[in-house]
């Protein structure tokens, strides 16, 4: 027999007038190796069929499970019940638009991140498909990998003080982004362009530096280092900016 477990879930479908936000709560017993994702399907297959929530690689890759559990946003799907009290709170995620009950709508939110810090290659080259791949040291492209590992799960965005408090906030997902880019040899971007992008209240100088987004952060991505990188280069854009506009005026 395994343990008894207490969920505590949040309930409320924003598509429906009658539906109010209220917690219900379920029972459920407590098997081997079980996951906050078997549990909640269990819940779902054997109790109420209208439990909203969000999966599909079932693997911690997709970050599409990610949801507040006991008051910390992380992955259902790799959380073990074991490693939690009998007493179980989960909740949606905040910043993100609710669908229904632990389901929000994460892809809307990064889709305009990537068109805000433009997360693409920038170059004047002309692409060629015949022309043979340009050339990359595997030091400089182990370090973009390391960046590349985000699954857009939003845990760290859900854990951010000044997202929660601004919408319009950017958050660590996009400075990563940013730091990616200007790793890449390929991007022709200068730290002036790039301080165009982020340099800005709602960017990296927005940013409250309590490192909750790499507390949380399920792939363990060293956000804190890219953080400071990146606000030490746009330090610096910021005082050559300041300086140009000065001369200019002389």
């Amino acid at each position: 027999m395994g343990r008894p477990l207490k969920f505590n879930i949040f309930r409320y479908n924003p598509m429906d007038p009658g539906s109010v936000p209220h917690m219900e709560v379920f029972h459920l017993e407590e098997t081997d190796a079980m996951t906050l994702f078997v549990a909640l399907n269990r819940l779902r297959e054997e109790q109420d069929p209208t439990l909203m929530f969000d999966f599909v690689c079932r693997a911690g890759i997709c970050g599409s499970c990610a949801m507040m559990i006991n008051g910390k946003p992380d992955l259902a799907c790799h959380t073990k019940t074991r490693d939690l009290p009998q007493e179980i709170t989960l909740m949606p995620m905040p910043v993100f638009k609710l669908i229904g009950d632990l389901s929000v709508d994460t892809g809307s939110w990064f889709r305009g991140m990537n068109e805000k810090v433009q997360s693409w290659i920038h170059t004047q080259k002309v692409f060629d498909p015949k022309a043979q791949e340009e050339p990359m040291t595997n030091e400089r492209a182990e370090e973009i990998y390391e960046l590349e590992r985000c699954i857009e799960c939003g845990c760290c965005v859900a854990a951010c003080g000044k997202a929660n408090m601004r919408p319009e906030f950017m958050g660590a997902t996009a400075f990563n982004r940013v730091a990616r880019f200007m790793l890449d040899p390929r991007d022709e971007r200068s730290d002036a362009e790039y301080y165009e992008v982020v340099g800005t209240d709602d960017g990296i100088f927005g940013c409250l530096g309590l490192l909750g987004c790499e507390d949380v952060c399920p792939k363990k991505i060293p956000l804190q280092d890219q953080l400071g990188i990146l606000r030490r280069k746009m330090g610096f854009s910021s005082i050559q900016h300041l300086f140009g506009k000065v001369f200019a005026r002389k």
